[in-house]
């Protein structure tokens, strides 16, 4: 899927989260290319930076945000620091994900199940009350979310147990927004690379992008 060419997202603010590397960066990139000023959140320095360059090498704009999703206070903050920056919130992508290690459901420990559960399920949920205000205040307001679809498998009871709470965070969010301008859907890049999932990504946040409260998938032959 292609990209549109025209500046369609000219004035929006945009903030991509996981935005140091892979379908995180990629996205940010591609919103930036249609005009909208994106704020890019990871906690790798170095890689926001890295995309940072990027999007000015285009000659978009960006605003760095280095942040751990895990810590409550920071993510908490987000709405609030865009408010006082920009006055408003019109897209918002969350790539920022983790998969944790394969293990037995018996041998998960806490060291394996908080950091997964810390940003593929809490940060989803505090991102959704910090930053949902705003979302519902923009002219269309626009949110996706990564996300792991499909049925549980052996060795990965941690990331599908965090990505089902985070699926469902965000469709019951969609439930209760679904009579507002804010649209509000999941994407499981599938065997997708990153750039072919950037681009569906950077589709479903666009003005005309009329899905709501769905799981898109991307796939390899469409």
């Amino acid at each position: 899927m292609d990209e549109p060419s025209t500046q369609v997202l000219s004035g929006t603010v945009a903030l991509v989260t996981g935005a140091s590397r892979g379908i995180g960066a990629a996205t940010a990139i591609g919103l930036a290319r249609l005009g909208a000023h994106v704020v890019i959140a990871a906690r790798d320095d170095v890689g926001l930076t890295a995309t940072d360059d990027a999007i000015r090498a285009l000659g978009g704009e960006a605003t760095l945000l280095p942040a751990d999703l895990t810590k409550g206070d920071v993510t908490d903050q987000i709405g609030i620091s865009l408010y006082e920056r920009f006055g408003r919130l019109d897209i918002l992508v969350h790539a920022a994900a983790t998969a944790g290690r394969l293990l037995p459901v018996g041998q998960i420990d806490q060291t394996d199940w908080e950091p997964a559960f810390g940003i593929n399920a809490t940060a989803t949920w505090r991102l959704i009350r910090a930053c949902g205000g705003l979302l519902r205040d923009a002219p269309y307001g626009r949110a996706v979310a990564l996300v792991r679809n499909g049925a549980p498998a052996a060795y990965a009871g941690v990331v599908g147990a965090s990505m089902a709470a985070r699926r469902d965070l965000v469709l019951s969010w969609a439930a209760e927004v679904a009579r507002t301008r804010l649209r509000v859907n999941l994407f499981d890049s599938a065997m997708l690379a990153a750039e072919p999932a950037a681009a569906r990504l950077v589709a479903m946040s666009l003005p005309s992008e009329m899905r709501h409260g769905t799981v898109v998938t991307g796939r390899t032959d469409t």
